[in-house]
This record gives C-alpha cells, structure tokens and sequence, in this order.
C-alpha cells in the first residue's frame, strides 16, 4: 500500500513537502513516480525517481521548482515543491512500479493529497 500526504492550501510562491510511504511491502526495488490531477484534466507526470535514488526526471512544468528523493530506510519517497503556483493546484498521487514518466508502467498507486495553491 502507498499513500500519499504532506498536502493543503499554500499560497503562491509557498512551499509543500509531500510524502509517499509505503506499508506491507517494500518498495525500495521500485521506481516512484508522482503524477497529479486536477478537476476535469488529464492525469500528468510530474516526477520520477529510481529504486536507488539516484535518478531522477522531473517534467518540464516543474523542473527547477519542484524536487524528488526517497528513503529506502524509511520506505517513503518525497517530493519537495517550492515556488508553488495556482496552476499546481491538483490531487497528487504516487504510484509504484518501472521508472518512466508514463503512468501505465506503475503497479501500484496510493490515494492522493490534494494541494491547493492561491493566488
């Protein structure tokens, strides 16, 4: 099981620390990535990181402003988000599974945080 939390309402320009952990099994041999959605959107990448932690991709919307690491100690991956802006707002989701930006290639997907950034 995944589940995803650390969202809220921030303001423009604020900051979120979301967390991804794990329970009942060990994820640490897996790639994580985070995708969001928001209402009436398709679901998007947002970031990825290896089994190790030693790679990651972050897509062009993010890039710069938005960070990902894990603790395979800790069985929980982050994502830093900083600079946020109104169009960040969405429900993010981590999800489990071959590292990739593409949402088919995760197995296993926890319920999402929703992160509301004003304006």
């Amino acid at each position: 099981q995944l589940q995803a939390c650390g969202g809220g309402l921030v303001q423009a320009g604020g900051s979120l620390k979301l967390s991804c952990a794990a329970s009942g099994r060990t994820f640490s041999n897996y790639a994580v990535g985070w995708f969001r959605q928001a209402p009436g959107m398709e679901r998007e990448f947002v970031a990825a990181v290896s089994w190790s932690g030693i790679t990651t991709y972050l897509s062009e919307y993010v890039k710069g402003r938005f960070t990902v690491s894990r603790d395979n100690v800790k069985n929980t991956v982050y994502l830093q988000m900083n600079n946020l802006k109104p169009e960040d707002t969405a429900g993010y989701y981590c999800a489990a599974g071959r590292y990739s930006y593409t949402a088919r290639t995760y197995d296993y997907w926890g319920q999402g945080t929703q992160v509301t950034v004003s304006s």
